[in-house]
C-alpha cells in the first residue's frame, strides 16, 4: 500500500508540477486572442479534421481485418501475422516516416512502378494525404487487436446456435457483431482519435507546410522557434480541453452489454467455410499486409544498401543509440514501477467497502496522460527546469521522465487487469497462509505476472526510445537521440545516412521490446 501511494504521489507531482508551470509562467493566456486568428482557428480545424479522417479510416478498415482475423481462425501463418501487427505499435514513429517516404514519395516504390508503366508520377504525399497514410499505418493494427478481442468474448454457444438456425453473414453481422462491436467501438475509435490529434513526428515530417500544421507541431514552433511562452501555453490548454472534452464525450457513446453466458467451448463458425466468405477474409487481410509491410521493408531495404560501415563508423551515432537505449530503459522502468504500485494501490482500494470510486480515480490518474501530449509535459518541464535544461543529463534525465509518464496509461493497460485477476485468485489463500509482503510478491505474485510485466516494459522502453517529442524539446548537440539525428538528417537531405538511422534506430526498438518480453516474460506474446 505505501508504495501504490508512493506511485500515485509521483504521478501527481510530475504531471500537476508541469501543468502548474505552465500557468504559472503565462502572463496572459490569450486564448480569445487565439480563436479570433485565422490561421489559428485553420490550425485547430485541421487537426480536428486529420484527426476524424485517421479514426475513420483506421477503425473503418480494421473492422473488416479485426472479422477476417477472428472467422479465419484456423489458416496457416495466422498467428505470425498477428505477431506482425505489434510491429507498428513498437516501431518508432520518425521511422515509418522515413519508411513512407521511401514507398510513396517522389522518388519512391510506387513512382518507380508507375514509371514502368509509362504513367505520370504523382507528388501528393507531403501534406494531409501523408498524414492519413503514416496514422493508418500506426492505428490500423491498434483498432485490429482492440476489436478482436470483441470477437473472442462472443461464447462458442452463440455460434453455435447460429449455424443451428442457418444465420446468413448478414444476419450474424446485424444480430450478433454489431451488438458487440457497438459495446468496443467508441473506446477504440478514441484512442486512435486522440493518438491522431496529438500526432507530432508524423504532422512534422509529413506534414509539408503552415497548411497542415496541428496544435501540437503550432506548439512547438511557439516554444521552440517563437519564444513564444503565452502562445504556448495557450494552445497547451486549447488541446488538453479538446482532448477531455472528446474523451467524456466518447465514454458517452459507449454501450454496455449484459455478459453472456457459456460453457468455455470452442468457438465454430459455420460461416467461414463459405467460398465468399474465405475470399472476402482473403482480401481484407492482404489489404491490412499491403499497408503494414512495404514502409517496413523500405526501411530494411535502404538501410542495409546504405553507407552502413561510414554511418556505423560515425561517433555521433554510437553516442546518439546509446542515449536512446539509456532513455528507452530508464523510461521503461520508470511507467512500470508506477504502473505496478497504482495496480496494486487499485486492488487495495476495490476491496475496501466504499471505496471502490478511489481505485476509479487512481487509474484516471495513471491514465491522465492519454489526454496530454508530450509536448504539454514537455512545455512545462522545460519551464521547471528553465535554468538547467541545457546541461545534457537534465536533459536527458527529463526526456525519459516525460517519456516514461507518456507510457504509462499504456502499460496501465497491460499491467492492471492481471494485477487484479492474480488478486482474485490468491488474495484469500495468501491470506489463509499468512503470506504478505516479499514474500507474496517472490513466492505468488512474480510467477503470475511475469509475462504481463516483460510485454509492458517492452513496450515502454521501445516506445521511449524511438520518440521524438520531448527530444525534440530537449535535446541539444550533448543529447541527441537516434530519432533526433534520424529527423536532422532527414531534414539536411542526408538521406542515406537517414536509411541507415532509421534501420539501427527500428533495430534498436524492436530489440528492446523483444529483449524483455523474452528475458522476463520467458515467451512471446499473443
Amino acid at each position: 500500500m505505501p508504495l501504490g501511494f508512493l506511485a500515485l504521489a509521483i504521478v501527481l507531482l510530475l504531471v500537476g508540477g508541469a501543468l502548474a508551470a505552465l500557468l504559472a509562467a503565462a502572463t496572459t493566456l490569450p486564448v480569445a486572442s487565439l480563436l479570433a486568428d485565422s490561421y489559428l482557428r485553420h490550425v485547430i480545424g485541421f487537426t480536428l479534421w486529420q484527426a476524424a479522417l485517421s479514426t475513420a479510416l483506421s477503425v473503418g478498415l480494421a473492422i473488416p481485418v479485426a472479422r477476417a482475423f477472428a472467422r479465419q481462425s484456423r489458416f496457416p501463418g495466422r498467428d505470425w501475422l498477428l505477431r506482425l501487427f505489434l510491429l507498428p505499435m513498437v516501431t518508432p514513429v520518425i521511422v515509418a516516416v522515413f519508411g513512407i517516404v521511401a514507398v510513396y514519395g517522389t522518388a519512391g516504390w510506387v513512382n518507380s512502378l508507375l514509371a514502368a508503366f509509362g504513367l505520370a508520377p504523382q507528388s501528393h504525399l507531403y501534406g494531409l494525404p501523408g498524414i492519413l497514410i503514416a496514422h493508418v499505418f500506426f492505428n490500423l493494427p491498434l483498432a485490429v487487436r482492440l476489436l478482436l478481442g470483441a470477437w473472442d468474448a462472443v461464447p462458442g454457444e452463440t455460434w453455435r446456435l447460429a449455424a443451428q438456425l442457418g444465420m446468413r453473414p448478414g444476419v450474424i453481422f446485424r444480430v450478433i457483431e454489431w451488438p458487440m462491436l457497438r459495446e468496443r467501438l467508441p473506446g477504440a475509435a478514441l484512442i486512435v482519435f486522440l493518438l491522431c490529434f496529438m500526432s507530432f513526428a508524423a504532422v512534422l515530417g509529413l506534414g509539408g507546410g503552415p497548411a497542415a500544421t496541428t496544435l501540437e507541431v503550432a506548439m512547438y514552433q511557439a516554444l521552440r522557434f517563437d519564444f513564444d511562452l503565452d502562445r504556448a501555453v495557450a494552445l497547451a490548454l486549447l488541446q488538453v480541453l479538446f482532448c477531455a472534452t472528446i474523451a467524456l464525450f466518447a465514454r458517452r457513446l459507449a454501450v454496455a452489454l449484459p455478459a453472456a453466458g457459456g460453457q468455455g467451448r470452442p468457438i465454430e463458425r459455420d460461416d467461414r467455410d463459405r467460398l465468399s466468405a474465405r475470399l472476402g477474409d482473403g482480401a481484407c487481410i492482404l489489404l491490412a499486409c499491403v499497408v503494414l509491410l512495404p514502409p517496413l521493408v523500405a526501411v530494411l531495404i535502404d538501410g542495409l544498401t546504405g553507407p552502413v560501415v561510414g554511418a556505423v563508423s560515425d561517433p555521433a551515432l554510437g553516442a546518439a543509440m546509446l542515449r536512446s537505449l539509456g532513455i528507452g530503459l530508464a523510461a521503461g522502468l520508470l511507467a512500470t514501477m508506477l504502473a505496478l504500485g497504482l495496480g496494486q494501490l487499485m486492488r487495495r482500494l476495490r476491496r475496501m467497502p466504499g471505496l471502490a470510486w478511489a481505485a476509479a480515480a487512481v487509474e484516471l490518474a495513471g491514465m491522465a496522460t492519454v489526454v496530454i501530449s508530450p509536448l504539454v509535459l514537455g512545455t512545462g518541464f522545460f519551464l521547471l527546469l528553465r535554468g538547467a535544461s541545457g546541461t545534457a543529463p537534465v536533459a536527458l534525465a527529463a526526456i525519459a521522465t516525460i517519456n516514461g509518464l507518456m507510457a504509462l496509461p499504456y502499460v496501465l493497460r497491460i499491467l492492471a487487469p492481471a494485477v487484479l485477476a492474480a488478486a482474485d485468485r490468491h488474495d484469500r489463500l495468501c491470506a489463509a497462509l499468512g503470506v504478505a509482503g516479499w514474500n507474496r510478491w517472490r513466492i505468488v505474485d512474480w510467477p503470475t505476472l511475469k509475462r504481463s510485466i516483460g510485454v509492458a516494459l517492452g513496450f515502454a522502453a521501445a516506445f521511449s526510445a524511438g520518440d521524438l517529442g520531448a527530444a525534440a524539446l530537449f535535446g541539444g548537440s550533448e543529447a541527441t537521440t537516434l530519432p533526433l539525428l534520424l529527423f536532422q538528417q532527414l531534414g539536411a537531405y542526408r538521406v542515406d545516412q537517414a536509411a541507415v538511422t532509421a534501420l539501427l534506430l527500428l533495430l534498436t526498438s524492436l530489440g528492446l521490446f523483444a529483449l524483455f518480453e523474452r528475458v522476463i516474460g520467458g515467451h512471446a506474446a499473443d
